[in-house]
């Protein structure tokens, strides 16, 4: 491609510019050589050095890619590529007008004409930025909104670089609010430090006197931990002004403007949860080309599993539940985003064995992400019966149909509350662990728990109901004053879920590592400041007592479990001591019989038998003289069983 195909309008302007640009630095190199007063004879090299400098420079400055800068996002960066430019045609200049011109043309006119014309080009480059930045800026704004930026790191100074070169947002910095008490009085990009955060309530007061009214603070810590955040928060609240958030610099590489990004803080942000690093090699190489099932895809964990997964190129995914209207949904969302993708709304329930082994048959699964479960602690208290038959036979039934058609992976999805379960729904999930975990040497399925705690925004969650009690004006309703739970946002656990899908050997648990507890106190404090309201003054806060089968806290690990070495930061192995097969099958048989008497509190004991450390603490708290079945003997058969109706073989229930 020739040159002139490949120059613009534009590319033109700026080849024009340079030419007067290489004519106006060898000039004054000139001029400067010769104290202002260049000789007579001196004229005639002047010129012919000029015409060699243009031939010379303009291509080189042309394949250096000097037309191709826009000057409006100049920066730093393109500093040494303007040097090196400068010193390869300026090097070639000298070469051949030493062999032309001899020693006509001094040495010193050469060099003083390479930082001349390297001063001249950097300032037409950066000319468009500085205008905007600092001359611009002595131009009055009408009706600017006057803003501080909380944070005079480097999140906070390329803020206000982009608010100064925008000037249609409408906003105007008037100065930085930052905790580091070095930086007070500092100046950056002509804006100061005016204090720290505890001293916001103080310097937006003074501002306001001054008529420089103080309307928003942008919180531009990318890097902060929730703590700080929370701090932040707090003195920006002091202050009475509203607050916004820069998001972190993970989020910050799509191509928009800082501002574009500024939004308000959500209760995410306030867990302080650095960004979950994936090693994606191994994901990938579990995932591609793969045939995937997800059970309870139409829920918030299983549709966001979905929704990674199809980024790995699978060979198909099957999204199953029965939830028809939300299962409709995801299913389009997945051909809208990823058409390329074979997609599979399966529709049907998993309690039934053989619409499972229809599935597993008819697309060939080779990896299963179980996320089908009833979770809801205080309900499940109510029916027995269906969180039993729904959490612990539906598992059963797809474990069964993944490991006799040749699986390579079974991932279910646990749950913190499993851990010393007080609760049914907690028993529930702690027999699928056990199941899970306790497969047959002969299996070719790798078969693994994926424990974590309470996720942000999924159906169900306290987030929700506390966004509509705030909304409705209150009161917000805590359970108790004391009670603390693990928090993760959706993406953040699904994305570790897909990591340990990858780790292990099979028959474990894999608990996620969910930072610091979050008393569900400051939880609801923290969103009714968010909403703008003041807590106890605008929406007031009840305590109702803990709901049957709740715990003040929840636990990761327990007391029987082998933590294994693992080489990810943010996920821990544990094993389980194995159980006798020929006991665990006698139990589900029995656990079958009891389900069909349909009486409850037979259904307890039971699941005593297989979990003696359950201690229910409401409707099935009663003490009872059964005797609780197994003690975990750390030998090398692991549980010794009591003599139950042991079926012959390892098999599941369908």
């Amino acid at each position: 491609m020739t040159m002139e195909k490949q120059l613009s309008p534009n590319h033109l302007l700026d080849v024009t510019l340079h030419t007067l640009l290489i004519a106006l630095s060898l000039f004054a190199a000139f001029l400067l050589r010769f104290d202002f007063r260049i000789p007579e004879g001196v004229g005639p090299v002047f010129w012919s050095a000029l015409w060699l400098a243009g031939l010379v420079k303009l291509p080189t400055f042309f394949y250096a890619g000097f037309h191709r800068g826009l000057r409006r996002f100049a920066g730093l960066p393109e500093v040494p590529g303007l040097l090196f430019g400068n010193l390869v045609a300026s090097g070639a200049f000298g070469v051949l007008a030493l062999a032309w011109l001899g020693r006509r043309l001094p040495g010193s006119i050469v060099l003083l004409d390479l930082l001349l014309c390297f001063l001249v080009t950097s300032l037409a480059r950066f000319s468009e930025r500085l205008y905007r930045e600092i001359l611009q800026r002595e131009a009055p704004i009408s009706r600017a909104k006057g803003i501080l930026i909380y944070g005079a790191g480097a999140a906070g100074a390329a803020l206000s670089r982009d608010i100064r070169a925008n000037r249609s947002t409408g906003y105007e910095v008037l100065g930085f609010l930052d905790d580091n008490e070095g930086k007070r009085g500092t100046l950056i990009m002509g804006i100061p430090v005016l204090g720290s955060g505890r001293e916001a309530a103080a310097i937006v007061n003074r501002l306001n006197k001054r008529c420089s009214r103080i309307e928003k603070i942008v919180i531009a810590m990318p890097s902060c931990t929730g703590r700080q955040l929370r701090e932040a928060l707090a003195n920006c609240r002091a202050a009475r002004v509203p607050c916004q958030i820069v998001p972190g610099l993970n989020k910050l590489l799509t191509g928009k403007v800082l501002t574009a990004q500024i939004r308000d803080i959500s209760v995410a942000d306030l867990l302080g949860r650095k960004p979950v690093e994936l090693d994606e090699a191994p994901i990938r190489s579990s995932l591609e080309g793969r045939s995937i099932l997800v059970t309870g895809a139409a829920g918030s964990i299983g549709s966001e599993l979905c929704r990674q997964i199809a980024k790995f190129q699978p060979a198909g995914l099957i999204a199953f539940d029965q939830a028809e209207s939300e299962l409709f949904k995801i299913e389009h969302e997945l051909r809208e985003r990823f058409p390329q993708l074979p997609v599979v709304a399966a529709l049907g329930d998993v309690r039934n064995a053989g619409r499972m082994a229809e599935v597993m048959e008819q697309f060939r699964v080779e990896s299963v992400f179980h996320a089908a479960a009833y979770k809801h602690v205080p309900m499940l208290e109510s029916h027995v019966l269906e969180a039993v038959t729904t959490n612990i036979l539906r598992t059963c039934n797809l474990l069964n149909a993944a490991c006799t058609h040749g699986a390579a992976n079974f991932v279910m999805i646990s749950s913190d509350k499993a851990v010393n379960p007080t609760s049914v729904m907690g028993v529930t999930k702690r027999v699928c662990e056990l199941l899970v975990c306790n497969q047959p040497g002969d299996r070719i399925t790798k078969c693994v728990s994926v424990r974590f705690g309470n996720v942000l925004g999924s159906n169900g969650s306290v987030v929700p109901l506390f966004q509509a009690q705030i909304a409705a004006g209150g009161p917000v309703t805590v359970t108790h004053p004391g009670m603390q739970r693990y928090f993760m946002t959706i993406s953040e656990a699904v994305s570790l879920v897909l990591q340990a899908s990858t780790m292990g050997n099979g028959s474990e648990i894999l608990v996620l590592d969910m930072g610091e507890p979050v008393r569900i106190l400051d939880l609801a404090l923290n969103m009714i400041r968010l909403a703008g309201l003041e807590p106890y003054e605008d929406v007031d806060i009840e305590f109702t007592g803990l709901r049957s089968g709740e715990k003040l806290f929840e636990e990761i690990r327990c007391s029987g479990e082998n933590m294994l070495p693992t080489y990810h930061e943010k996920i821990r192995i544990f094993a389980d001591p194995p159980m006798d097969p020929k006991y665990v099958a006698g139990w589900l048989a029995q656990l079958n019989f009891l389900l069909l008497q349909r009486n409850p509190s037979k259904v307890v004991e039971h699941l005593r038998r297989l979990v003696p450390e359950y201690r229910p603490n409401g409707h099935w708290s009663k003490p009872s003289e059964a005797p609780l079945g197994p003690t975990r003997e750390r030998t090398g058969t692991g549980l010794t069983p009591e003599p139950v109706q042991a079926a012959a073989r390892f098999h599941y229930p369908h």
